[in-house]
């Protein structure tokens, strides 16, 4: 999504539209962590990584995500509001190093803490690492902001008569391998309840909208 329409790197205007938002919700009270991937710079999985080494791969991965993070931070700062990038990679130059207790001192205190370098280790996607975050700092719900407006039978982007779920149980998805979030992700928000909205990131407004109550996107509870 940081890409923009150009699909790689980072655009400027898409980065000031997602920060904006942050900032709303920010703005009532809300205690904010944000997880961020590298797929607009790198992903470990994707066609130009076939011929490399999974582990450093997945390292470049998780270095993109690092980017990504100062590049939110520095547009929400901007915008007034206090943040944080904690990494799970040590890189004390340029980012804090990941502590549980301290992102929850940071939170209280009022400031977004976004998460960079997945958990720090390979073989583990951003959306696992945002479950895991999620149970740590026991968060009241875990948002996934996606490209489609939610959860369906069927890729919504290749089969026009893909049938969107409001609410759908964990287990549901685990069962018919839905691919709206990693496996392993649906897996640790079940085994800890902790309750998922998967919505569209694209449509300006959205993450209010959610945090708010309106019925949005796709509810995934027990």
């Amino acid at each position: 999504m940081l890409a923009g329409p150009r699909g790689f790197g980072l655009d400027a205007e898409k980065i000031a539209e997602i920060t904006a938002e942050l900032a709303d919700i920010h703005a009532l009270g809300v205690e904010v962590g944000v997880v961020v991937g590298g797929g607009n710079i790198f992903r470990g999985v994707a066609d130009q990584a076939k011929q490399m080494d999974r582990v450093s791969a997945d390292n470049m991965g998780m270095l993109s995500t690092v980017i990504n993070a100062i590049a939110l931070q520095d547009a929400l700062e901007q915008r007034g509001v206090q943040c944080r990038v904690m990494s799970a990679v040590f890189m004390n130059q340029i980012a804090e190093p990941y502590i549980r207790r301290r992102a929850t001192r940071h939170l209280e205190k009022g400031r977004v803490v976004i998460f960079a370098a997945g958990i720090g280790n390979p073989y583990f996607s951003t959306d696992t690492c945002a479950s895991l975050r999620a149970m740590e700092l026991k968060a009241d719900v875990l948002l996934k902001g996606t490209k489609v407006d939610g959860v369906f039978n069927a890729d919504p982007q290749l089969d026009k008569d893909a049938v969107k779920y409001d609410e759908i149980s964990y287990m549901d998805i685990l069962q018919q391998g839905l691919k709206v979030m990693d496996l392993t992700a649906v897996s640790l928000c079940k085994d800890n309840n902790v309750p998922m909205v998967i919505f569209n990131i694209n449509e300006p407004g959205n993450i209010k909208r959610v945090v708010v109550g309106e019925k949005v996107g796709s509810l995934v509870t027990a």
